[in-house]
């Protein structure tokens, strides 16, 4: 057995009789240990093919002997980005010769074994009990393990490098003049992000398919490293209901906020002084599309939030804390809910999709628009909103960012009364959203003085029509149609006030 200089002083340690790498190569370790396995010694013996008799008589001739079992564990270089260190730290952690001994043992996998999983070695020690070794299959399946956690580890690395080493200013590479110029730290020439499986979850979206939750390795943060406080396991619907959630809250704050959300759409959304309050208004949004929702607070869930969820068959429920007896209550209540803690807001800039044989990257859609600031609106119809309508307007205007286009919004004292979502055409959600404030078992008509919102222009004067005639009083919209002036027109006729932001939010 040969070894390093840590490793082997804890091998010897154990009572394993060990040989240091210094003295095969004949060279010291030396530059704080970048250089000792990088040496003819070391990787000829790895690479020496032991069915080649010309391989087998150079090792003879050199005095090489080759090895049968290479074991590795590379620098931990995502642990020290993880840790806060610096720069210079962060770069002695990148590894050079453990990956080109990976390498070099997984290809030369018709004769040498390559273990980098720890989780692979009490296979190793049964090997070696029973005297067999491994099979050919064997070691194949070890080197395609090997070549991922090498892969995988480069491209760790190089999402490091990508953000702290940004192409200079001073390197001009010209644009074509229909080419769209690019921020390589955001769209890299080649896109190789890793991801670390971390659950097999049930089931996909149906049963029938399979689904499985990956971490990034340099990101210990975010929703999908949320704490499970109670509950059954997440199923893939619950991670992606309840991300939705999550995101949709964070637009409010520092209001506190909470949403209840539906197939990855919000069915209630409202701002409240307290956490109980916003939920109480979420959730009389829709209260029976509520039913087997996902609930996502910006701020801790107290006792009489939790008293109100109590009631309502909830698939899970996620904020940043939950005071004691709030927590409780829900455990003992209600042991089914999935209660999730997750301290920080969302931070992810990116976002992807996949698509057949490829895949979509976009920066996040953010509250963070020009036209997302209420003072770079510009008023197209009716009398300026007074203090609270504008209140509303903002209101709406965040809260759509989170609806499946085509999306409108009725709202009222920043709460979601009316949501039409995920039409074809902006009529239909126009006419849904009308439809759903307006069908409560009280039977109170909620769009009569409330105010709308649009995700994107009104192609026609008819979708507006309709919420006009609805009786909201005030609609927020990006514009931008070819017929705007109908739509305006079709405003100043009723005399009801409307914003455009020239910024849209869809989400498809």
């Amino acid at each position: 057995m040969v070894s390093t200089g840590s490793t082997a002083k804890r091998l010897a340690e154990l009572g394993v009789k060990v040989t240091e790498v210094s003295e095969v190569t004949g060279f010291p370790e030396c530059l704080d240990g970048r250089v000792k396995t990088l040496d003819p010694h070391i990787h000829a013996g790895i690479l020496a093919d032991m069915t080649n008799e010309n391989h087998a008589a150079q090792l003879e001739k050199f005095g090489i002997k080759p090895f049968d079992l290479v074991v590795v564990n590379l620098y931990p270089f995502a642990d020290t980005v993880r840790s806060g260190a610096d720069e210079a730290a962060t770069i002695e952690k990148i590894d050079i010769g453990g990956p080109s001994m990976v390498r070099g043992a997984a290809k030369n996998n018709a004769t040498v074994a390559i273990i980098t999983d720890p989780n692979d070695y009490a296979l190793v020690a049964a090997r070696i009990e029973n005297g067999e070794g491994f099979s050919l299959e064997e070691r194949r399946w070890l080197a395609g393990k090997a070549f991922a956690h090498t892969a995988s580890y480069d491209a760790t690395i190089n999402e490091w490098t990508a953000k702290h080493w940004p192409k200079p200013a001073t390197v001009d590479h010209p644009t074509a003049e229909d080419e769209t110029e690019v921020n390589e730290a955001k769209f890299p020439a080649a896109f190789t992000r890793t991801w670390d499986r971390a659950h097999v979850l049930r089931y996909g979206e149906n049963p029938h398919q399979q689904a499985a939750l990956y971490l990034d390795p340099l990101n210990q943060n975010g929703f999908a490293h949320a704490e499970q406080l109670g509950g059954k396991p997440m199923s893939y619907n619950n991670y992606v209901d309840a991300d939705a959630a999550w995101r949709a809250v964070w637009d409010f704050a520092p209001q506190i906020a909470v949403a209840v959300v539906k197939h990855n759409n919000p069915c209630g959304l409202a701002v409240g002084a307290t956490v109980a309050e916003a939920h109480k208004k979420a959730h009389a949004c829709d209260p029976m599309s509520a039913y087997g929702g996902v609930i996502a607070a910006n701020s801790k869930v107290t006792m009489e939030m939790a008293e109100s969820v109590r009631p309502i068959f909830t698939e899970v429920i996620v904020a940043p804390d939950y005071d004691a007896d709030a927590l409780e209550l829900l455990q003992t209540k209600k042991k089914n809910l999935r209660i999730l803690k997750v301290t920080e807001p969302p931070k992810s800039k990116t976002q992807f999709r996949q698509i057949d044989g490829g895949l979509l990257v976009q920066s996040t859609d953010l509250i963070d628009a020009p036209g997302d600031n209420p003072d770079a609106w510009k008023l197209v119809s009716g009398e300026p909103a007074d203090e609270q309508t504008i209140r509303d307007l903002v209101f709406a205007w965040r809260a759509i960012r989170c609806v499946k286009s085509n999306a409108i919004l009725i709202a009222h004292d920043q709460a979601t009364v009316g949501i039409g979502m995920g039409q074809v055409n902006r009529v239909d959600s126009a006419n849904l959203s009308v439809e759903r404030a307006n069908t409560l078992a009280d039977g109170a008509n909620r769009t009569q003085g409330a105010v709308a919102a649009s995700d994107a222009f009104f192609p026609f004067a008819d979708g507006a029509e309709i919420l006009i005639n609805a009786g909201v009083k005030a609609i927020v919209q990006p514009g931008g149609s070819i017929r705007d002036e109908e739509v305006f027109e079709a405003a100043r006729k009723a005399g009801v006030t409307m914003y455009v932001t020239g910024t849209r939010h869809f989400f498809h």
